[in-house]
């Protein structure tokens, strides 16, 4: 292949790229490079399987964004309907781990069907009010709470109370751009606020234990409690300036449990400081705010959905990871975007920000 050609190819890969969106995400990349590799106690073999998840993640992020919109709108019947085959399938034949039914073994691997709701559910809701969008009534947003409902219930069961409500989240955000009504989000608001005894005894004891370590971690120390307090430690011995890459001891004294995933904000933190912190959350804001006015220029109904729901699906993800190591909301388990370690997690949210690339640079969507 002459190099002329290899030019060619490469503009048409990359025109589809919207160039701050991506500026934003690959100057997060580089910050999670380095914290991964502190965390990871300068593991050269963390950091290779880092950058390779990275190399991977950009290459689908590359090929999701040269997806026509009309085609995206296409595939999300089909993938919610194997989702929901493939949550159905954990049901019956899932491997349970660490007490929880959440994988489903397909041969020589296993894989997690809820990650695949995350990308499934929004799309097959944005492409039904799409569908809709002359005729909206309200008992379409009755099918759409249905739509939602499915999903949310059978990874509630297995059980995964966090990725349960991110579905769930993930859902309302489409109904809320497609225009519920204020009063209805009020109603259920209060509903869900008189709901909370009964879903309280709902919840598995490990549930309760969480919600209990939240109010007062101390009260179990070496237990329960062990993560948040060692987290909060780390958090508030930063300081202003923190205390420099490589030198956070809570870090490199081991204390900080589960440090390259789901608490490496804890070590950010230490390492960085306020100041780093503030750095970090104004670059999370600013992909919100990019993929929010993307969503304010769209084109179609079902691009201002998609748009909007994966602007405040990443905004949700961050909070509730930052809020969980910061000890303001229970342990669920969830990475923060784009920082924690993990193939699984950086894929999926390439794939979200792809598609918010073809809808930003792709300006016309043909009818479904």
């Amino acid at each position: 292949m002459n190099q002329p050609v290899i030019s060619r190819l490469a503009r048409q890969l990359t025109r589809h790229l919207d160039g701050l969106l991506l500026a934003l995400l690959i100057a997060l990349l580089v910050l999670s490079t380095a914290v991964v590799f502190s965390a990871s106690g300068q593991s050269g073999v963390r950091l290779g399987g880092h950058l390779t998840n990275i190399a991977l993640a950009v290459v689908v992020l590359v090929v999701v964004a040269n997806i026509p919109p009309h085609i995206l709108a296409k595939a999300g019947p089909p993938l919610y309907a194997v989702g929901i085959v493939l949550l159905i399938g954990v049901a019956l034949f899932g491997e349970i781990r660490n007490g929880a039914r959440r994988w489903l073994p397909l041969g020589v691997v296993s894989i997690q069907p809820s990650e695949i709701m995350k990308i499934a559910l929004p799309l097959m809701l944005a492409w039904f009010f799409h569908q809709r969008e002359a005729t909206l009534k309200l008992r379409d947003f009755g099918i759409a709470a249905l739509i939602v409902a499915i999903p949310f219930l059978l990874v509630l069961r297995q059980p995964d109370l966090g990725t349960s409500l991110l579905i769930a989240a993930s859902g309302f955000y489409v109904l809320f751009f497609a225009g519920l009504s204020w009063r209805i989000i009020a109603g259920l608001g209060v509903l869900g606020a008189v709901s909370l005894p009964l879903a309280w005894g709902l919840m598995h004891d490990y549930q309760r234990q969480r919600v209990m370590t939240l109010l007062d971690p101390s009260a179990d120390p070496l237990g329960a409690g062990y993560h948040i307090i060692q987290s909060m430690i780390a958090i508030g011995s930063g300081g202003m300036f923190g205390k420099g890459w490589l030198s956070g001891t809570q870090n490199q004294l081991d204390f900080i449990p589960e440090r390259t995933t789901d608490f490496i904000f804890a070590v950010y933190s230490e390492e960085f400081g306020l100041l780093g912190n503030i750095v970090l959350m104004l670059l999370y804001l600013a992909v919100v705010a990019r993929g929010l006015k993307i969503a304010e220029h769209a084109p179609s109904m079902f691009a201002r959905l998609m748009a909007g729901t994966i602007s405040l699906n990443f905004f949700t993800y961050v909070f509730v990871n930052m809020g969980m190591v910061s000890g303001i909301l229970p342990v669920v388990g969830v990475p923060l975007p784009f920082m924690s370690y993990g193939g699984t997690a950086l894929v999926t949210l390439m794939i979200g920000f792809g598609m918010l690339m073809s809808l930003s640079t792709h300006r016309k969507l043909l009818k479904t």
